[in-house]
């Protein structure tokens, strides 16, 4: 099969960055991947697993937790019930492919994602959370967030996007705000999609070199290279702060996607009590992928 070429996109300088200790030169250009960065994608940050899940096991698996899926969305038809669910993580953790396996046989009418873009100018000038409110989930609905309000905890404080002030009025403000969705009735669940740092090298490198994935490749993701410690304070201060009982985070290591993918729709299905839902084909979590809040929060 001949090469394709990738889309061109203006060229960027090597890096500079402190990867487990030691400072390397990264070059997101050269097409071929440091044999560093290759050596621990997947045993990166203490990953349990020195290896993906089993394709063939996962497909199986995968397919039988969406057949749960689907009974639980007849559930929510014939109740009213409301589910929204936060994806959060760094950039290339895997949130888009797991949303996509969570919804892929859902009923697209009462099944949607949200994944906004930067506000508007109008938008700017709302109370912070307005805009997201706007998409919350009606009678019926499962409504998963691909990213979230809380942008203002991760992106915006470390890439300069809001100032000081305005991230500590979030921490401050939000597990009042995520009180009243949950006393509203809404069964409300937030993922944390956790990659170690190579992990997270291999997959952008991965996006500027295929050229069906390079649209994702963003100068966002270039610029947060060089951020991989600041981004890491953000995460446990927003943890601190916002890992509550009635709003609690769920941690998913995301080094494999398949097992953390799983994790996901295991920790929705065996927390709702839709009918006809059967454990046995659920199956038990993995205590080496999930973990909660509070470990990262240190509380």
């Amino acid at each position: 099969m001949p090469t394709r070429p990738t889309p061109p996109m203006p060229p960027n300088e090597p890096i500079r960055i402190v990867v487990d200790g030691k400072e390397r030169v990264f070059d997101i250009d050269d097409p071929k991947l440091p044999d560093w960065v290759q050596d621990k994608a997947m045993s990166a940050g203490g990953y349990p697993y020195d290896k993906k899940m089993d394709k063939k096991d996962y497909e199986e698996t995968l397919e039988n937790l969406q057949v749960e899926l689907v009974k639980l969305q007849y559930w929510l038809q014939s109740t009213g019930k409301r589910v929204m669910i936060l994806f959060e993580g760094r950039d290339a953790a895997g949130k888009g492919g797991t949303i996509f396996v969570v919804r892929q046989y859902m009923n697209p009418r009462s099944a949607r994602n949200v994944a906004l873009t930067k506000p508007t100018e109008t938008e700017r000038g709302q109370w912070y959370f307005q805009r997201y409110v706007a998409q919350f989930p009606t009678a019926g609905e499962f409504v998963t967030f691909d990213r979230s309000w809380y942008n203002r905890a991760g992106v915006e404080p470390v890439m300069g996007f809001c100032t000081p002030e305005q991230h500590r009025l979030f921490l401050e403000e939000t597990p009042k705000f995520e009180q009243m969705i949950v006393d509203e009735g809404i069964h409300f669940f937030k993922f944390w999609l956790n990659i170690g740092q190579e992990t997270q090298l291999e997959r952008f490198h991965d996006r500027r070199h295929d050229p069906l994935k390079v649209w994702k490749f963003s100068p966002i993701d270039l610029a947060g290279m060089t951020k991989w410690d600041d981004y890491t304070r953000a995460r446990d201060r927003m943890m601190k702060h916002t890992h509550t009982d009635h709003a609690p985070w769920t941690v998913l290591r995301a080094n494999d996607k398949r097992r953390s993918r799983l994790a996901a729709i295991r920790r929705i299905l065996t927390t709702l009590p839709y009918a006809g839902r059967d454990d046995s084909v659920i199956g038990k979590e993995d205590d080496r992928i999930v973990c909660s809040g509070a470990d990262v929060a240190g509380k």
